[in-house]
């Protein structure tokens, strides 16, 4: 049996009210670590709280705010004592190819998408190389091999999170901190079925023609599961991990076809 170490580990898990996020803290949960969830939604997030299995607690949070993160961050070390995980997650960002998208979505998107994550990382860093190791996951895209037709801003803000956890990858570790990238495919989500919705609306067709097909260009034949793709990032960001830093793994049933 595999011991993943995550018992008692304190870790923080950004945009984990629904979807992705929020099975990626229920898996940590479940494994015996101690999780700090944030979303804007503290509805959604008290819900997530009430159904845990482990010790999970909660903080609002818009992580566009550098004041909010700070105040996110120390809140997680006022509770645990420290952070050993970050997992850095976000909502996509609006849709859209370049004639479609002006000056202010590009700021958004940065904002949201790669700024917020760049953030975070510099206020865990001080806490991670006080304790001599650490485990950094960013979420991503498959976006980060493969270009998706109609989400230009995602396509190109998330190879700079790729780029960023690459180049840290190299100055981390001396300090023991691995830091990887992790990119889903297609997922049972809402953000999925507003993305399929979208698609499905500009082709004139219904979306469970759109989903039919979809689903058939994945060699598994089907959308994953969000706890599916929760596991390969509990894996990376446990101890069962000593070797793989920088490396970005797509979580994605075979559906990318870029190496």
């Amino acid at each position: 049996m595999m011991d993943l170490g995550l018992n008692g580990k304190s870790v923080l898990v950004l945009a984990s009210s629904k979807g992705l996020g929020k099975a990626i803290a229920q898996e940590f949960a479940r494994e015996g670590a101690r999780v700090m969830i944030t979303s804007r939604d503290g509805e959604l997030l008290q819900a997530v709280v009430e159904e845990a299995c482990g010790e999970v607690h909660a903080q609002v949070c818009d992580i566009t705010k550098s004041t909010e993160i700070k105040a996110l961050v120390e809140k997680t070390v006022t509770l645990y004592g420290t952070i050993d995980i970050l997992v850095n997650n976000c909502g996509g960002p609006r849709g859209g190819n370049f004639d479609d998208l002006d000056d202010q979505a590009w700021h958004e998107a940065f904002d949201l998408t790669l700024l917020s994550y760049i953030r975070t990382i510099r206020e865990v860093l001080p806490i991670m190389r006080k304790n001599g190791k650490g485990r950094i996951v960013n979420v991503a895209s498959i976006s980060i091999k493969q270009p998706i037709e109609g989400l230009l801003l995602s396509n190109t803000l998330r190879a700079g999170v790729n780029g960023l956890a690459k180049s840290l990858s190299q100055e981390l570790a001396k300090d023991h901190i691995l830091i990887n990238t992790v990119g889903p495919g297609k997922f049972a989500t809402d953000r999925v079925i507003e993305i399929d919705q979208q698609q499905a609306d500009k082709k004139n067709i219904s979306l469970e023609e759109l989903q039919k097909s979809s689903q058939s260009t994945i060699p598994l034949g089907r959308y994953g599961q969000p706890n599916e793709f929760a596991k390969a990032v509990v894996f990376l960001a446990s101890d069962a991990n000593t070797y793989i830093t920088g490396q970005s793994i797509l979580v994605d049933g075979g559906l990318t076809k870029a190496l």
